[in-house]
């Protein structure tokens, strides 16, 4: 139960982050998204320890599950923090920002969220018959309300040219198109950053 709440507790300071972006703009709820990362992370930790104490995680099939659920938590963190301009996107922050839409933000505008599922999916499925699978759908419910709100009120309000973003990109399926965008510029940003 108490990975319940913790994970919960973890969007609701996503949350208020997002929100204080746009609003209050001050720097205690800046640390709120660290906090929120840390408190899923313990919740996901705390339900593997449960999951292994009850006898799952142990055969050859979890192993596989386990591993693919690996590669998509690096894939997830690749995106969040590497995918991006790192010096526009966490140094030098302009009052008026601009979106970056190359690479996997071209894919669609929240790739975060098929990597979020898929470290999800794979862990809840590894950890089969414990209560996980539930918790993992839970988060990934979770996660999508929260690229929502990002996608619909956070980022128009953040970013001058989100809604030409959101004109040209999908917001989580992939097209034909936004494939092939995202493949032309999947590392179009390592070279303009090269080239500074």
């Amino acid at each position: 139960m108490y990975s319940f709440w913790l994970g919960v507790g973890a969007f609701a300071l996503y949350l208020i982050y997002d929100i204080n972006s746009f609003t209050w703009k001050h720097k205690a709820p800046g640390t709120f998204f660290l906090a929120g990362t840390f408190c899923l992370a313990t919740a996901t930790m705390w339900d593997l320890r449960e999951a292994w104490y009850a006898g799952a995680l142990s055969g050859t099939g979890d192993v596989l599950l386990l591993t693919g659920a690996l590669a998509c938590f690096v894939a997830l963190v690749y995106t969040l923090f590497f995918a991006l301009p790192f010096r526009e996107t966490y140094v030098e922050q302009s009052h008026k920002r601009r979106v970056y839409s190359g690479g996997v933000y071209a894919l669609c505008r929240h790739p975060g969220i098929l990597c979020f599922w898929g470290t999800y999916l794979l862990l809840g499925l590894a950890a089969l018959p414990s209560v996980m699978i539930g918790r993992c759908l839970l988060f990934s419910g979770l996660d999508l309300a929260y690229a929502w709100f990002q996608d619909r009120i956070t980022f128009p309000r953040i970013f001058c040219d989100y809604s030409d973003y959101q004109k040209q990109v999908p917001f989580l399926i992939p097209t034909k198109t936004s494939i092939s965008m995202a493949r032309e510029t999947l590392f179009s940003h390592r070279n303009e950053e090269d080239a500074l």
